[in-house]
């Protein structure tokens, strides 16, 4: 009897609002469609990540329900947390409200939790794992650190901020690889690609391929406005996301080579940026116009012995 294959755990990263869950839910999709067990798991605190999937209805959250079942004295159930539509499996960890919890720990809370559920023996084929790339703290840097997936892909577009964040995954990935760390990067999805090519000479710069680029095509922003799957078999899209799904599958784990923030800035025209930007240095005249006052130095100073 042939052995199970390893479930491939990819963690997707990218800034909030450049279509992470755009991406998922479609690559999900088509990865289900080809007949793969795909389990897609939103591990941001907006719950977004399976709205498109489920044609915008919210699912309840791992968070909120394990919160409910605790306060009834209740266990959580599968059935509780993870929905299916055709043929994937999706669920939400969830967060705090804001100012009400760290998100980071909500996440690490999730896990336990999905762990306590049997998560690592499920026995799908993809796990795709949905982590905004703008937070730093400790919980959303939890599949790197902790070497809790194989790969990472990162989203992004032909813009500044949202490479700066591509860039800070690409220098996390390999800071735990000098750590002795096996996480890597796949590659990059441009998305909203209106062809300036920005995104394409940073993947070149930090050593990843592109797996995708998706076009700034209007019948995509409208469709996926309305929550409506863009790669559907024999749709317009569908062999973009099919070609997508092949990528994912078989791009290697790499290392890459991140960038300091002036290569970063030389990827861009001088006027997108303002490279000819001179930092002049504040004076104390500056910050006091009226005169500078004398004020005593809070300091504590202690004499020789």
């Amino acid at each position: 009897m042939s052995e199970k294959p390893e479930t491939q755990i990819i963690a997707i990263y990218g800034k909030g609002g450049i279509g992470k869950s755009f991406t998922l839910a479609n690559l999900s999709y088509s990865m289900a469609q080809a007949g793969k067990r795909v389990l897609l798991i939103g591990c941001d605190p907006k719950s977004d990540t399976t709205s498109l999937l489920f044609g915008g209805r919210a699912c309840p959250t791992i968070i909120e329900t394990s919160a409910r079942k605790q306060a009834a004295g209740e266990k959580v159930q599968i059935g509780d947390v993870c929905f299916k539509r055709d043929g994937v499996f999706a669920m939400e960890l969830g967060g705090p409200e804001v100012g009400r919890g760290c998100g980071g720990r909500g996440i690490i809370h999730g896990f336990e939790l999905l762990e306590k559920l049997g998560f690592h023996d499920w026995g799908f084929d993809y796990v795709l794992l949905d982590f905004l790339g703008d937070v730093v703290c400790g919980g959303f840097g939890l599949p790197i650190a902790r070497d809790m997936c194989q790969k990472v892909i990162v989203v992004g577009s032909n813009d500044l901020q949202s490479l700066y964040v591509a860039n800070n995954v690409c220098s996390a990935v390999d800071y735990f690889r000098r750590l002795g760390g096996n996480v890597g990067v796949a590659g990059l999805v441009i998305n909203k690609d209106d062809g300036t090519g920005e995104a394409q000479a940073f993947a070149d710069a930090v050593g990843i391929p592109v797996l995708a680029a998706i076009p700034a095509d209007d019948d995509i922003r409208r469709k996926s406005a309305n929550y409506e799957i863009v790669g559907r078999p024999g749709g317009r899209w569908s062999p973009l996301f099919e070609a997508l799904a092949a990528e994912v599958a078989s791009a290697p784990p790499l290392r890459p080579t991140p960038l300091s923030q002036d290569g970063l800035l030389d990827l861009f025209t001088g006027e997108a940026v303002g490279r000819d930007v001179v930092l002049v240095p504040a004076t104390m005249e500056d910050m006091w116009p009226s005169g500078a006052a004398d004020r005593p130095s809070l300091e504590i100073l202690y004499e020789p012995a």
